[in-house]
C-alpha cells in the first residue's frame, strides 16, 4: 500500500507512490523488451503499423529536421521519419536500455547509423539544452510517464521556435457501446496473449490498465495546451482507439 504522506500516481489500477512508478515502469518494458515488436503486432492486428504512417502523414518530415523521439524505444518512430525526411538525425529517448537495444538490432538501425542516436534518459528531465529539436514525438509512451504535464512542459522546453509536437497513444473510443467491446478484447484477450507470446501476463495487464487510466482527447488536449502549445488539435484513429495530438511551439 501507498504511504499516504507521499504523492502517489496510478500503475494500472493500482496507487502507488510517485517514486515508485518509472521503477515499475522500467521493469515491465525490461521484461518484454525482446517481444515488444511481436506483442504490437498481436494486440493491435498490425494497425499500430498504419496508426504510425498515419503520424507521420500528419507530421510531413522535412529534410535536415532534427527529431527528438521519447520512449522511442525499438525505433518504430524515428526509422520512419529519417525515411520520410530523406536526410535528418533522429535522437531516440526511453528510460529503459534493453528497448533500446532492441532497436539497435534492428536492421534499419544499422542502415541509419549515421543519423540516429541511442539515450537513455527520463522524459520529466529531459538532459538537451533549450530550443534543441525542430519535432518532438512521443509514441504510446506519455501514458506511462509519472507525470505526463512535465513530459509536455519538457517537450515545449526543447522544441526550437517553430517546433511540432506529436503525441500517438491509445485513448478512449466516443462511443460507450463500442468502448465496451473494445474493454472485453483488452481485458481478456491481451494478457492471455502477452502470456503466450512474451511469457509475461502481468506485464500486458498493466499495459492494458494503463489505457484505461489515461486522460481522454478532450483533457489530453488541454494539456497540451497549457504546456504552451498552440495551434493544438487532435485526430482520432481506429474510432479513437488511438489518438494523435498535435502542437506547435510558436
Amino acid at each position: 500500500m501507498a504511504d499516504e504522506t507521499q504523492s502517489t500516481t496510478h500503475f494500472g489500477f493500482q496507487d502507488v507512490p510517485e517514486t515508485e512508478k518509472a521503477g515499475r515502469v522500467q521493469g515491465v518494458f525490461s521484461s518484454v523488451a525482446s517481444k515488444y515488436d511481436v506483442m504490437n503486432d498481436a494486440m493491435s492486428f498490425g494497425i499500430h503499423r498504419i496508426w504510425k504512417d498515419a503520424m507521420m502523414d500528419w507530421l510531413a518530415p522535412r529534410a535536415g529536421q532534427k527529431l527528438l523521439d521519447v520512449a522511442g524505444g525499438t525505433g518504430d518512430i524515428s526509422f520512419r521519419f529519417l525515411k520520410r525526411a530523406g536526410r535528418g538525425h533522429a535522437t531516440v529517448l526511453d528510460l529503459t536500455e534493453p528497448m533500446l537495444v532492441e532497436g539497435r538490432k534492428r536492421a534499419e538501425a544499422n542502415a541509419m547509423s549515421g543519423s540516429l542516436e541511442w539515450v537513455v534518459g527520463d522524459a520529466m528531465h529531459l538532459p538537451f539544452e533549450d530550443n534543441s529539436f525542430d519535432v518532438y514525438t512521443i509514441s504510446f509512451g506519455i501514458r506511462n510517464v509519472t507525470r505526463p504535464q512535465e513530459a509536455l512542459n519538457e517537450a515545449f522546453r526543447v522544441l526550437r521556435p517553430g517546433g511540432r509536437l506529436m503525441v500517438l497513444e491509445f485513448n478512449q473510443i466516443p462511443n460507450e457501446l463500442m468502448q465496451k467491446v473494445y474493454d472485453l478484447y483488452s481485458f481478456n484477450i491481451i494478457p492471455r496473449l502477452g502470456q503466450a507470446i512474451a511469457n509475461d501476463r502481468d506485464s500486458y495487464q498493466y499495459l492494458v490498465e494503463s489505457i484505461r487510466k489515461f486522460p481522454d482527447q478532450d483533457t489530453f488536449l488541454g494539456m497540451v495546451r497549457e504546456a504552451g502549445f498552440e495551434n493544438a488539435k487532435y485526430r482520432n484513429l481506429s474510432m479513437g482507439i488511438a489518438c494523435l495530438h498535435s502542437g506547435w511551439k510558436i
